[in-house]
């Protein structure tokens, strides 16, 4: 039975914010790269193609908008290059794909005591809000994105004694951005948390045992960092929470359903919604949505952006009807797994397919809530 729209974000039909790069954009970025452009002819560019993207979000109905993310090289990159004692060094861990095939990446690395040199994402969600009418959305990686691909080895000893010193320091940058945002007019923040689901794979936990962590601990601690982080956030600014298991051209680094983090994720963090991937089978069935508590809503990510392949219609809402058993229906909305562009490379669909997914969640958004 429809249980009507939502007003206040985040909003039935949903996305998780970042979009394919236009050829113009990725192409200024390797210009200004190689220093073949300058600083005011970039962001031009980048500029036109923002408003490109919010007239793309606002043309097929959404009410959340965002930059595209079109302003940072990866999810995070912004953040290290925002934050002083932040490096960049090889992770632990590997991409995969559908056959197998492994691909390494690079990650946060902590080689300094760290603070905020200025503004992580203000500037970018001023001009944003400047561009729209509709409710800006700002999304920031997690805490944990700056410890767990790295793990002990990714913070330098000179620098910090423990994690726990760490990320009482990076949770301090996170509440002067979160503070300066809502200052600027933020109502809407997405923590794009990775570690956590990653932590629901048996081969990641045993992956991070064998490197002398313990699972259990590291979820403590990076639900922690999130509270933390999120402290003092204004009562009028809401926070969400992107479960992922990596995204990069279509590739993931780890599987598994929720279970094993979900009743105390779900309880313990202090955020208004959890935007959780259920794509594909590697995300494991909704039984553990029985463990969110009445005030939190539930983000369903049932359209893939890792695949052009256009979901149907009448199976999203199937999908939306299983999930419903385990938690009540208003508490629930719709987006995309993922964003369709954690990197600049971004994720093998074109521009003309990525339209189509974000116009059927909010078709089937429609269909089912009013």
């Amino acid at each position: 039975m429809p249980t009507g729209p939502r007003l206040n974000p985040p909003f039935r039909a949903d996305h998780v914010g970042s979009l394919l790069r236009p050829r113009a954009l990725k192409q200024a970025f390797r210009d200004f790269g190689a220093g073949d452009a300058a600083a005011g002819a970039f962001r031009e560019i980048l500029d036109q193609c923002v408003r490109g993207a919010v007239a793309l979000q606002e043309s097929v109905g959404l009410e959340s908008i965002t930059d595209g993310e079109f302003r940072r090289g990866s999810y995070w990159s912004h953040f290290v290059d925002a934050i002083e004692g932040m490096a960049i060094k090889e992770s632990l861990f590997q991409f995969r794909d559908a056959d197998g095939v492994l691909m390494n990446f690079t990650a946060p690395h902590v080689a300094g005591r760290v603070h905020r040199k200025y503004g992580i994402g203000t500037d970018a969600f001023a001009f944003l809000k400047s561009v729209t009418r509709r409710t800006p959305k700002v999304t920031m990686p997690s805490p944990s994105t700056m410890h767990f691909w790295r793990g002990r080895a990714g913070i330098e000893p000179a620098a910090y004694s423990d994690a726990e010193e760490f990320f009482a320091d990076l949770a301090r940058i996170y509440r002067e951005e979160v503070a300066d945002l809502a200052t600027a007019g933020a109502t809407y923040l997405q923590i794009d948390e990775v570690p956590l689901a990653m932590l629901c794979d048996p081969n990641v936990r045993e992956s991070v045992a064998a490197r002398g962590e313990d699972p259990e601990r590291l979820t403590t601690c990076y639900i922690e960092a999130i509270n933390s982080a999120l402290d003092e956030r204004p009562q009028n600014v809401a926070a969400t929470m992107h479960l992922c298991r990596g995204n990069y051209k279509g590739r993931w680094v780890s599987e598994g359903g929720y279970d094993t983090v979900a009743e105390r994720l779900f309880n313990e963090a202090k955020v208004d919604a959890f935007f959780l991937e259920y794509d594909t089978p590697r995300s494991g069935d909704f039984a553990p949505l029985r463990f969110v508590p009445r005030d939190r809503l539930v983000v369903l990510g049932l359209v893939s952006t890792k695949s052009p392949a256009l979901e149907s219609k009448d199976a999203l809402r199937r999908r939306i009807d299983e999930a419903a058993r385990f938690v009540a229906l208003d508490q629930l909305a719709l987006s995309p797994q993922c964003g369709f562009a954690s990197t600049v490379a971004g994720n093998p669909l074109s521009e003309d397919d990525e339209r189509r997914k974000l116009a059927l969640v909010v078709e089937v958004a429609r269909a089912v809530w009013g």
